[in-house]
């Protein structure tokens, strides 16, 4: 007999090559799955709420997966912890109904991403917000991102992937403000496409820094092309923020 395990955790997107399990690369995935096979001699699959980019961060990742049922709960929690102590910090575990799945039953998702004038970040926060040569306006940025808000075909704002074929997304709301020298941007959806933040941002700042024409998301999103120039922004400072069941 099998039981369904939810977790939710935070990581350090600058110490693995992405979030998704790779052969010859250390990722989120990999790390966790390894370190319960090593330690309970289990071979899991875990079940996410989406796929960070290499570099990007979470404040809270929620992943589910399966586990024999005499395997007690709090020692895992333990022992990722133990294990992956500086990278990954597991929040809370708990077992949930075999039909909960973190992918499928997730409403909404809330990415965060954070900027600052380079001149002002320090050492210390070089991997974790991006770095933007000149200051920016925030209800000027807050107008050119709304753009974004509604039921729109993304495929202009993602890169190649074989795992979504479905590029209608909702973006529900985008919220552009700043604290402590930053600028911070939260994007709220019903889900993302690969890379799909990263360009939207770079989009956006491209606009804004007057790199390609106000009507460039707007023209974009009525004429979706998956082949055509995607502008990238750095991921130091996306941080995947909130998942809401």
């Amino acid at each position: 007999m099998k039981k369904n395990i939810k977790i939710i955790y935070q990581y350090d997107g600058s110490k693995f090559s992405g979030f998704q399990r790779q052969k010859s690369q250390k990722t989120v995935q990999g790390e966790i799955e390894k370190i319960i096979k090593n330690t309970f001699s289990q071979e899991i699959n875990m079940i996410s709420s989406g796929r960070t980019d290499k570099g990007v961060h979470a404040y809270e990742q929620v992943s589910n997966f399966f586990i024999d049922k005499n395997i007690p709960i709090e020692p895992i929690k333990r022992q990722l912890n133990k294990s992956l102590k500086g990278e990954i910090k597991i929040l809370a575990i708990n077992e949930v109904s075999d039909t909960f799945n973190a992918r499928f039953d997730a409403k909404s998702r809330t990415y965060l991403y954070i900027m600052k004038l380079e001149d002002k970040i320090t050492p210390f926060e070089s991997s974790y917000v991006t770095p933007i040569a000149k200051s920016i306006e925030v209800k000027k940025f807050q107008k050119i991102m709304d753009e974004f808000i509604g039921i729109h075909n993304f495929s202009s704002f993602m890169k190649k992937d074989k795992a979504y074929r479905n590029p209608v997304r909702e973006i529900f709301y985008i919220k552009c403000y700043s604290e402590n020298d930053a600028i911070k941007i939260e994007i709220c959806g019903n889900g993302f496409l690969k890379t799909m933040v990263r360009i939207m941002i770079g989009s956006a700042l491209s606009i804004y820094f007057g790199k390609e024409n106000i009507d460039y998301i707007k023209k974009r999103l009525e004429n979706p092309d998956e082949n055509c120039k995607k502008i990238l922004s750095r991921s130091e400072g996306l941080y995947l923020y909130k998942v809401n069941y």
